[in-house]
């Protein structure tokens, strides 16, 4: 063998091997491109969101009678609203913006009503955009939009918030129908809006 051709074994050898170690072997398929506002598949295929949501269907107080009684215990209106089911006892946590900026989130059993958790936080970084005024003179509540998007998705509510939104707010509704979620937009003057 040519001195050559020994000098390069080891190289050529090493380039195989680093070859066959960055080379993928198989390829997961790319997930399937979904538009915004259509219904997302069950859990087990989009995660998270979903089996947050578990429960919901059974639970005997709605997001909107959750949002009633949190607005209830003081003078605010509710900017943030979610379904959990930790523990094996689901609750909706309810965020209320009073018209002093003080941020009070609340605990709302999803089978009894009851608040069951009440506490008092500075006001988020990511509310900072958000002001009281904002949300006190929307024409629209988020519990408004809330029953807005139940009727046009024909599910349940899990999640929603009010985001700012130029001079105005505007809100997004997470509604489940049976396992599957579907985003929707409401407008500050109460009308869904188009999707992206």
């Amino acid at each position: 063998m040519s001195r050559i051709a020994l000098s390069l074994a080891p190289l050529l050898l090493l380039t195989g091997f680093a070859t066959a170690q960055t080379s993928p072997t198989t390829q997961a398929p790319a997930p399937a491109a979904t538009s915004p506002g259509a219904a997302q598949p069950a859990h087990g295929t989009t995660g998270h969101k979903e089996r947050g949501h578990e429960g919901l269907q059974t639970a005997k107080v709605s997001l909107a009678q959750a949002l009633d009684t949190a607005e209830s215990k003081g003078p605010g209106r509710a900017i943030e609203a979610d379904f959990e089911s930790g523990n094996g006892k689901p609750y909706f946590e309810i965020k209320v913006l009073g018209s002093d900026g003080k941020l009070t989130d609340h605990h709302v059993d999803a089978m009894t009503g009851q608040v069951t958790k009440s506490d008092n936080h500075p006001i988020e970084s990511y509310f900072i955009r958000l002001k009281p005024s904002d949300v006190q003179n929307a024409p629209t509540s988020l519990k408004q939009a809330v029953a807005t998007a139940e009727q046009k998705a024909g599910g349940k509510a899990a999640e929603a918030e009010v985001e700012r939104e130029a001079s105005s707010v505007q809100y997004k509704i997470t509604v489940m129908t049976g396992s599957q979620s579907q985003e929707i937009r409401v407008g500050a003057d109460g009308k869904i809006m188009p999707t992206k």
